[in-house]
């Protein structure tokens, strides 16, 4: 069933397909000089067009139509009707026409839908029943100006008389101009001596017993749909009073002569047609992303402390500021230009040849055929970030320096100082060292942003962008060719140390270094994903910062890594863990993630101001799962600790200290309902991955106790044998012929697969062999695994998710169905992004990759797949 938000998108996608959009694009293009269309008022439009909330509205006559008048002579321009009412089919886009017309003749002379507000009589009349709401008096009044008028100018050749709901009005158009001048003489006499208000609207003179209200009238719109910006287009004097409102981002037109508060004029209603037109079109590419480049197309650079994305045309897109949940320097990923980022570019425009990563490291190489730009985060003490970008080649190279910090919501300026840039008036350092770079800086009172044009042929240029460090007497560096040496020489020794599959042996050692990238070496944390919002379905709301470290993502994280022969990752994060339970009132309370500093996070938050990646609303900061209770988090932690004891051959008494306060929160809660794995934002239920997990805990902690001489406590086992019990008998339904999600639930769960990985029932066990059917047949669709299928009580659609994929491939292996793991595997490797990167999810329906890039459980499964089917063979 579709949700209002979906329905609306829906709605304002078959609305917008049905207009003759085309018309409208070739209307955009055409040439017309002088009219009014400037460069200035161009960027203006740009900027106006990605503001959260837009509200477009304008007076009719002279303004929407050529003419005044009281036929269907004044129709609307066709191209002008079209674009304003494709901008009101816009989500958060309203469009209005304030007029000196009645409500009752605007509505019928214009034809302009109902999505298009229509406001009459100079503001004063928002609905037809206005006029019913006038005194005895006042009607008096105005029948005797109506008869007035007749009497004294409604002879004159081309004059015609006109009654209002609250004014009597002249229409002078096709009269002389000596007529004109003495109507307009008479008029304004009769006005004075009835005391009604003199408005000249154009070729119309209106009597009225109310003063022009367009400004109120405008107000009220703004009030009423909550935008946050406006522009207002007129000809008449009546309209500069709405256009004196303007402010802030607000834009005014003047349409034709005439004195203007305006900050720009159009030649005539066809020049304002264009306008609107080119409006629709900028705004529609802002709200729907048309220009996304794919989530999976992006490459991660990190140096342990700091990550960053760059697109394939080597422009950095994402970049967050000191810690990863830190407000962004650079935004483009979610809000395009104006959100942030940092480019370069051939001069000569070429197509780019390709973009790779160096052998075992996290540097990243694009390449035109004359420019060639490298990039990496090199090591830097802790609070700073060092970006190194190296361009070269035989050709010139374009730089664009826009950094836009907290989410482009923090104004700043910029200074050059000889080889430097200098952001201005952040609360932290940011420096560009560009020695040799003359940049030239431009501002647009909010933000500056800083170009050069550079020749490679006499030598590589270095930029080396620095935030937050305050040492303003830096010693000189190293060369960088020495610096990125040492930058390679550390990643190829960890990844030599690695114990490989010879199963994608190169996809794997990726992979590895993803996640060793997400790993936060200062404090031990480990990053589900290094961004935010990245939509799990184009145009939807389930969009979740990421940039936190979940107790169960991290702990599988480091497994893998362990599993290929790396603990140190490993032993950092339990430290980290251990801090957290050092100040926790008991482990059974653990939170299901924590920033990296290991502090619970904030109150999740929207920023309004960010679009979203292809126009996904809304960009979060924060995360609510944080006050969910997750009791199946002991499980993977007891499973790493496990795994790392294995691996070492002893085990710390500071990790079984650990290993017990696990134990210890199952005893405590296994027998409560949680709101599981997937972080279902709805009542909490008796989950069955949790209760495995709750058992694995216990598990693991008995298996540990044995093999290093540990004393488990007399409750572990039976506690374990009873929750394995209760599981087998609750967690079954037979009616779906598997096991659910949760408890008295028909409904699957790609997670419960775990009942049968986990060692909890055995792989053989019929039970077992129908509930990986049973996922098979109704979460399986081609490449890819869904979580689930249910109502979990948020809006909008999700793909199916790569770590879903990933279990179903070691449950294939589990049950003795190779060839079936192999192939659900090839298929898994085709999704990865050209440089070895994998998203979230994929969207087999549309070939779409989603959610948050790159993710560490689509790795890590990979990881485990790759390991698993390594020996078996394959037809």
């Amino acid at each position: 069933m579709p949700t209002p938000l979906n329905q609306s998108l829906a709605d304002s996608a078959l609305l917008t397909k049905s207009l003759p959009l085309g018309l409208l694009r070739a209307f955009v293009q055409t040439n017309a000089a002088d009219d009014g269309l400037t460069p200035h008022l161009l960027a203006d439009l740009k900027i106006l067009a990605r503001t959260p909330g837009l509200l477009v509205a304008c007076n009719y006559g002279g303004t929407l139509c050529t003419a005044e008048g009281i036929s269907t002579e004044t129709l609307p321009l066709g191209s002008a009707a079209i674009a304003l009412r494709a901008l009101a089919a816009l989500p958060n886009t309203h469009a209005a026409v304030i007029s000196g017309r009645s409500l009752r003749d605007l509505a019928a002379v214009s034809r302009l839908p109902a999505e298009v507000h229509l406001v009459g009589s100079h503001g004063a009349e928002f609905d037809m029943g206005y006029a019913h709401g006038l005194s005895l008096a006042t009607e008096s009044v105005l029948q005797q100006v109506s008869q007035a008028l007749a009497e004294t100018v409604g002879a004159y050749r081309g004059i015609a008389i006109e009654r209002k709901p609250v004014a009597v009005s002249v229409h002078t158009r096709p009269a002389a101009p000596d007529v004109v001048a003495l109507a307009a003489l008479k008029a304004e006499e009769i006005a004075r001596a009835h005391g009604l208000t003199y408005i000249v609207d154009g070729s119309v003179l209106d009597l009225s017993v109310v003063e022009p209200s367009k400004a109120s009238a405008l107000e009220h719109l703004r009030s009423m749909l909550g935008v946050s910006a406006a522009l207002y287009a007129g000809d008449a004097a009546s309209d500069e009073l709405a256009i004196a409102t303007l402010r802030g981002p607000d834009m005014g037109l003047r349409v034709g002569e005439g004195p203007t508060a305006a900050a720009h004029r159009l030649r005539d209603p066809e020049s304002f047609a264009r306008v609107l037109a080119i409006l629709f079109e900028l705004r529609r590419a802002w709200l729907f992303g048309e220009d996304a480049v794919g989530l999976e197309k992006h490459s991660l650079i990190g140096n342990g402390s700091s990550t960053a994305l760059v697109t394939p045309d080597a422009k950095i897109c994402w970049m967050s500021h000191p810690l990863p949940h830190s407000g962004s320097l650079f935004a483009h990923l979610l809000g395009g230009d104006a959100a942030g980022h940092f480019s370069v570019e051939p001069v000569k425009a070429s197509q780019v040849l390709g973009q790779r990563y160096v052998d075992s490291t996290m540097i990243v190489e694009t390449r035109w055929a004359d420019v060639t730009v490298t990039d990496y985060l090199e090591p830097a003490p802790e609070g700073i970030t060092s970006l190194v970008r190296v361009l070269s080649g035989t050709g010139a190279a374009r730089i664009v320096f826009a950094p836009r910090p907290d989410y482009a919501n923090a104004p700043f300026s910029m200074e050059a100082r000889g080889s430097e840039v200098h952001v201005v008036g952040t609360s932290e350092p940011i420096v560009l060292l560009a020695p040799g770079v003359n940049f030239s800086i431009t501002s647009d009172g909010r933000h500056a942003t800083a170009a050069a044009d550079v020749e490679l042929r006499d030598g590589p240029v270095v930029l080396n962008l620095r935030c937050g460090d305050t040492e303003h007497q830096r010693a000189a560096p190293p060369d960088e060719n020495s610096r990125r040496a040492a930058v390679a020489h550390h990643s190829r020794r960890w990844v030599q140390g690695l114990q490989l599959p010879g199963v994608k042996p190169s996809l794997v050692r990726r992979s590895a270094l993803v996640l060793r990238a997400l790993v936060h070496e200062p404090t031990g944390a480990v990053l589900a994903a290094p961004t935010t919002s990245l939509p799990e379905g184009i145009g939807g709301t389930r969009n979740w910062d990421y940039r936190y470290c979940w107790l169960r993502d991290g702990s599988m994280t480091v497994n893998a890594l362990v599993d290929l022969g790396s603990m140190s990752e490993a032993e950092g994060f339990l430290a980290w863990l251990g801090r957290i339970l050092a100040h926790a009132p008991g482990p059974e309370w653990l939170h299901p993630l924590y920033s990296v500093t290991g502090a619970p996070l904030s109150t999740e938050a929207i920023i309004e101001s960010l679009p979203g990646y292809a126009g996904s609303r809304p960009v979060r900061i924060g995360n609510a799962a944080d006050h969910q209770v997750q009791l199946d988090v002991f499980g993977p932690i007891a499973e790493v600790i496990d795994a790392l004891a294995v691996r070492t051959g002893a085990m710390s008494d500071q990790h079984w200290e650990l290993m017990v306060q696990m134990a210890s929160a199952v005893l405590a809660r296994w027998h409560e309902a949680d709101h599981g794995i997937w972080e279902a934002r709805r009542a909490p239920r008796h989950h069955v991955y949790t209760k495995v997990m709750c058992w694995v805990t216990l598990d693991r902690a008995l298996r540990a106790a044995a093999r290093h001489g540990r004393a488990p406590l007399p409750s572990w086992e039976p506690t374990a044998a009873t929750i394995r019990e209760e599981v087998l008998r609750e967690g079954w339904d037979g009616s779906a012929e598997s096991y659910t999600v949760a408890y008295d639930s028909p409904d699957l769960d790609a997670a419960v697969l775990h009942i049968g990985l986990s060692g909890l029932l055995d792989v053989s066990d019929q039970r077992f062999l129908d509930t990986v059917t049973a996922v098979e047949r109704e979460l399986r669709v081609g490449p890819t695994v869904f979580r689930y299928r249910y109502d979990d009580g948020l809006p909008g659609l999700e793909g199916g998710f790569h770590i879903c994929t990933a279990w179903l491939i070691e449950a294939y292996v589990a049950v003795g169905r190779i060839d079936e793991a192999w192939d659900l595997f090839d298929q898994l490797v085709n999704l990865f992004g050209p440089t070895g990167l994998l998203p979230e999810e994929y969207d087999p329906g549309t070939e779409t990759h989603l959610g948050n890039h790159p993710q560490a459980y689509s790795h890590l499964g990979f990881i485990r797949c790759a390991r698993l089917l390594d020996g078996l063979p394959k037809n």
